[in-house]
C-alpha cells in the first residue's frame, strides 16, 4: 500500500467514525469514487491524530 492510499484510508475511516459517533455528527457520503461529500462539523484534531497515527504505523 502506498502512502497516498494509507492517508486516504485514514481520513475516510475517521470521517465515517465521526459520522456514526453522535446525533450531531457530520453526514458523510462516499457515493462518487474519489470524492466525499461532508455536511456538518468535523473534529479536525481527531482527524489529524488519526492521520498522524497511520503515518507513524499505528493501528
Amino acid at each position: 500500500m502506498d502512502l497516498q492510499t494509507t492517508i486516504r484510508d485514514a481520513i475516510l475511516t475517521e470521517l465515517q467514525r465521526q459520522a456514526e459517533a453522535t446525533d450531531a455528527a457530520p453526514k458523510v457520503s462516499l457515493a462518487e469514487d474519489g470524492f466525499v461529500d461532508i455536511q456538518g462539523r468535523i473534529d479536525i484534531d481527531a482527524l489529524i491524530m488519526v492521520i498522524t497515527g497511520f503515518l507513524a504505523g499505528g493501528p
